[in-house]
């Protein structure tokens, strides 16, 4: 068991004084003692309250220096023999106003406490069981001033009595309260709260607005308010048989525990409460006899047991025994204030009998900790971390942390692996530490930390030796103490210890051996394994978003994360140390190649723990960022024919090259692999190019040129996909590559990026002109309706496109291919030659309406730039001698005067001239038409001249009204105003009368 205080006798009375101890009180350096003969005596105590530190079980001394004799414990200073007249049942101080008080014959007396003469006895008190006293500082509600308040509570059968006092000064009224049953035990719960034990249950008594609250319990504690049960109230059956035995009932008990915590305890019913009376809902503590007295002395709930004559060391969480010290006939516990506060931490208590007092002395904290774990108590030891303050232990949080992966381990080896792997990840551990739990089938066959796993062994084992050692003197130092008494009790004390020493050994090697046989023989296979390893992927996703805080994808520090940078550049943070697999390295490089080393273990044994549990589930690992072992990753899905989930992998580590040349493999099979039948044909392989960067483009057209020859139009969709990457690929690259495999690829790629993505490029327009009039003149046609859209292409684009340069186009086509004279036509039409262009329609392909139509765009981009909106008047219908001729009168002379050996053509000449001839010069064309034509044929013409004219004229006299109309009117307003009132009033009010103006 744990070995957290050890007694030594510090009073023993001598055998001829026939005086009994009753009361303690214990307070600085001294120590009172009341007797049963009303003597008081007054010792001083010489060893240090503060224990020395022990290291390695000697306490702190000059290596090779004798020990020095230890002195007396305690020195018998004085002893007030006429204190009382009766024996002293009780002692208590007020420090603030130096008072000593006692309890003694039914009376509380007030005493000095300095020179403990009797200053006064409260007649108030006669008949007084038990007090209690308490001191607090309170803060003023008005003004906020501090100040200490002291009270002092008397029980007197069924009265409580208050007195108080403030700042030194006693209060002049005295509060009264009446119980409903006669008080035994009273404990203060606050400083204005008193907990008041009953004959048969207990109350809560709030001192400062005297309301007085029942606390219900389990048994003896306490039925429903108002009940009584007499002497024997609220006995259970265990009390009934305990009560005919010792002939009383048993004495309801209190006492504080930690911050607003306290336990009732009456025979062997407990009850936990906070301060305000309310049940905390927690379990009984299982004693099996009624202690006589209860205590707590940070951080260990105490309980002595009269009927065994031993001390109890209970854990107040886990309600766990840790120690039992054997204290033949001790009846009282005595902790010197404040016992639940960190000042009261290792500074011990006293216990006494008739004739002894002891001095319980506390080993180190680091010690009893150390003590639990080899013990193998690990829930004791992390409850007992809890409990305690960081500034009691060293490394708390470390020593924490490790002995709850201590626990989990053990947890695991009892094959209880969700709380084994919540209890890992709660405390965030290594995860390589928790990776070598699995068998290599998880873990795998080698890890980077497997010389590291060997010196860490090995220094944890030099260290629990060592620490061994340390406990082993410990408890021999304490069985040397507590034995000092006399030598009955040294005998049977040091019999007693040391088998208990002999056994811890026993008991730790045999625990070794069992770790030993469970590690090398119960290796995780079957179901077992498969849970574990479902436990183990929750672990792993943990350990990858703590390591996501401080790496990037790509395994670089993130440097936009200043607190990670502080943490990995000191390398102090324990969360940042539980993730480097080597912590020899200082330097900032060094633990961040540490950290891609435990990116890389943790993501490879997650992959291994998917592809053993859940092998669908490896999927979406791939298509997220990861640092898996590629080589690992390779073998096992080649191995599982995973060959889909292998390209994704291959991806996200931009392995592309081994990833196109397996989806080649699969993917040119003229049949469907059942291996793999997701990656037949070119599709997956051109959905992989498509996401390639376009610095990858040597890559992307190597692998390109199958799913091209194989399924073109598919195949081009790796050129032509409406994504950022396509778009962004280097164009004269590809074109070049496209025109090796089929120009026809190479004109759907130009149309694209001409026509969709607006490319401006000259050279990629003249290429595209060169593709068309090259198709144009060659034969590779299936049948006529191909090439006849082939042709309307060709022209649209030679129409349209403004970038190409008409006289490199104009060499293309030079040639008397009857295919290509339309093209011509268009070319020389945008080089300015447009009687040339007339010639190709009127002469090579004798289509007159293709003519007309070419003059009517040609007059129309003419006219439309020299028309603007503020021209409101046609020419006039009388050209000049000058003008210039229009493109129709180049037209009409082509037909009337052709160059032989063209004959002239009357009937589209006079079509051109009914339908445009207003908008040529008269003369010039009256002098084309040969004298031969009947001036009937030119009826429609001469009418349209006519037409024209007079619209013209028509025109301008509606024009001139018009104006005539705008001007009357502004002269008005100029002259007699707008009549709006307030507006503008005219220059006079005279109104002219005329011809268009009358009055009315």
């Amino acid at each position: 068991m744990l070995s957290a205080f050890t007694a030594r006798p510090i009073i023993e009375l001598k055998q001829r004084d026939k005086s009994k101890i009753e009361s303690i009180l214990a307070y600085g350096d001294r120590l009172l003692v009341g007797l049963n003969t009303g003597s008081l005596r007054i010792y001083r105590v010489n060893e240090p309250i503060d224990e020395p530190d022990v290291e390695d079980g000697v306490p702190g001394s000059t290596e090779g220096a004798p020990p020095a004799p230890e002195p007396n414990p305690v020195d018998l200073m004085r002893e007030q023999e006429k204190f009382s007249k009766y024996k002293i049942e009780q002692l208590a101080i007020v420090k603030e106003v130096n008072l000593l008080v006692s309890l003694s014959n039914g009376h509380v007396s007030i005493h000095d406490l300095q020179t403990y003469e009797l200053q006064e006895t409260l007649a108030k008190t006669k008949g007084a069981s038990t007090f209690a006293v308490t001191s607090n500082i309170v803060k003023d509600p008005s003004t906020g001033v501090p100040s200490i308040v002291s009270r002092l509570a008397v029980a007197v059968k069924r009265r409580l009595l208050l007195w108080s006092w403030h700042d030194m000064e006693l209060a002049s009224d005295t509060n009264e309260l009446t119980l409903v049953t006669g008080i035994k035990t009273l404990t203060w719960a606050t400083g204005t709260k008193i907990i008041a034990g009953l004959s048969s249950s207990y109350v809560l008594v709030d001192v400062e607005s005297n309301v007085v609250v029942d606390i219900v319990g389990p048994g003896s504690i306490g039925g429903a308010p108002g009940q009584d049960g007499g002497r024997f109230g609220g006995v259970g059956v265990a009390s009934m048989s305990y009560i005919g035995i010792a002939g009383t009932a048993p004495k309801p008990l209190a006492t504080r525990l930690g911050e607003g915590e306290l336990l009732l305890a009456k025979d062997i019913n407990t009850l936990f409460i906070d301060s305000d009376g309310n049940s905390l809902g927690r379990r009984q503590i299982p004693w099996s006899v009624a202690p006589e007295a209860i205590g707590y002395s940070y951080p260990y709930l105490l309980a002595l047991q009269a009927t065994k004559g031993t001390l109890e060391l209970r854990n107040p969480e886990t309600l766990s025994l840790l120690q039992t010290i054997s204290l033949p006939h001790a009846t009282q516990l005595h902790v010197p204030q404040p016992n639940v506060s960190l000042a009261h931490a290792g500074k011990g208590f006293l216990v006494i009998s008739e004739r002894f007092v002891w001095r319980m002395r506390a080993l180190d904290y680091d010690s009893q900790i150390d003590a639990l774990v080899e013990r193998e108590r690990l829930d004791e030891a992390i409850s007992l971390l809890g409990m305690l303050e960081d500034a009691l232990l060293k490394d708390k949080e470390g020593r924490l942390r490790e002995i709850k992966m201590v626990k989990a381990q053990r947890l695991f080896d009892q094959r209880r692996f969700r709380e084994s792997l919540e209890l890992f990840t709660d405390v965030s551990a290594p995860p390589e530490r928790v990776i070598r739990l699995y068998p290599p089938l998880i873990s795998g066959p080698e890890t980077p930390i497997a010389n590291d796993q060997d010196e860490s062994a090995e220094a944890s084992h030099d260290g629990s030796e060592q620490n061994k050692e340390t406990i082993v003197d410990a408890e021999k130092t304490g069985s040397k103490d507590i034995g000092a008494s006399d030598s009955a009790h040294r005998s049977g004390e040091a019999d007693s210890t040391k088998p208990s020493v002999k056994s811890s050994h026993n008991d730790r090697d045999e625990t070794d051996k069992d770790l030993e046989v469970r590690g090398s023989k119960e290796i995780l296979e079957g179901r077992d394994l498969k849970i574990a390893t479902e436990e183990l992927r929750v672990f792993l996703v943990s350990a990858r978003t703590r390591l996501q805080r401080y790496i990037n994808p790509d395994g670089t520090l993130k440097s936009n994360n200043s607190s990670a940078v502080s943490a990995l550049d000191e390398g102090s943070q324990p969360e940042v140390n539980s993730l480097l697999i080597k912590r020899s390295s200082s330097s900032l490089t060094g633990r961040e190649h540490q950290l891609r080393d435990t990116a890389k273990l943790v993501d490879t044994t997650l992959f291994r723990a998917y592809m053993f549990a859940s092998p669908s589930l490896a999927g979406p690992l791939f298509r997220i960022d990861n640092f898996c072992d590629p080589d690992v990753v390779n073998e096992k899905l080649i191995e599982t024919g995973r060959y889909n989930d292998l390209v994704d992998f291959f991806f996200g580590k931009k392995l592309h090259r081994p990833a196109l040349e397996l989806l080649k493999k699969f993917g040119e099979k003229d049949e469907e692999d059942e291996a793999a039948p997701q990656l037949a044909g070119p599709r997956r392989t051109i959905a992989y190019l498509q996401n390639l960067p376009p610095e990858m483009i040597d890559l992307i057209l190597q692998f390109a040129e199958w799913p091209l020859k194989k399924e073109p139009e598919l195949g081009m969709e790796i050129f032509l996909a409406d994504t950022e990457n396509a778009e962004t690929l280097p164009r004269p690259v590809i074109l070049d590559f496209l025109r090796g495999i089929d120009k026809k690829l190479e004109v759907r790629y130009l149309e694209h990026i001409i026509h969709e993505l607006n490319d401006t490029t000259p050279d990629f327009h003249q290429r595209l002109i060169d593709v068309y009039i090259e198709g144009l003149k060659s034969n590779d046609f299936v049948d006529e309706e191909e090439r006849s859209v082939w042709r309307e292409k060709t022209l649209e684009f030679l129409r349209t496109s403004q970038i190409y340069q008409p006289y490199k186009a104009l060499r293309q086509v030079s040639t008397d291919d009857p295919n290509i004279y339309e093209a011509r036509a268009i070319v020389l039409s945008k080089m300015g030659q447009h009687r040339q262009a007339l010639d190709i329609y009127v002469f090579k392909l004798k289509d007159p309406e293709k003519a007309e139509e070419y003059c009517n765009q040609i007059h129309l981009t003419e006219t439309l730039p020299a028309s603007s909106p503020l021209q409101s008047r046609r020419p006039s219908v009388l050209d000049p001698e000058d003008a210039p001729p229009s493109i129709y009168h180049t037209l009409l002379s082509l037909y009337l005067s052709p160059p032989p050996p063209h004959k002239p053509q009357w009937e589209p000449a006079l079509n051109i001239l009914a339908k445009h001839g207003a908008r040529m010069p008269a003369s010039s064309t009256l002098d084309l038409i040969p004298e031969v034509l009947p001036v009937k044929d030119l009826e429609s013409y001469f009418c349209g001249r006519i037409r024209s004219a007079n619209t013209i004229m028509n025109e301008g006299r509606i024009i001139a009204g018009l104006r005539s109309s705008l001007v009357f009117n502004e002269e008005a307003k100029l002259r007699l105003g707008d009549g709006i009132p307030g507006g503008n009033g005219g220059r006079n009010r005279r109104v002219v009368i005329t011809e268009s103006r009358v009055c009315g």
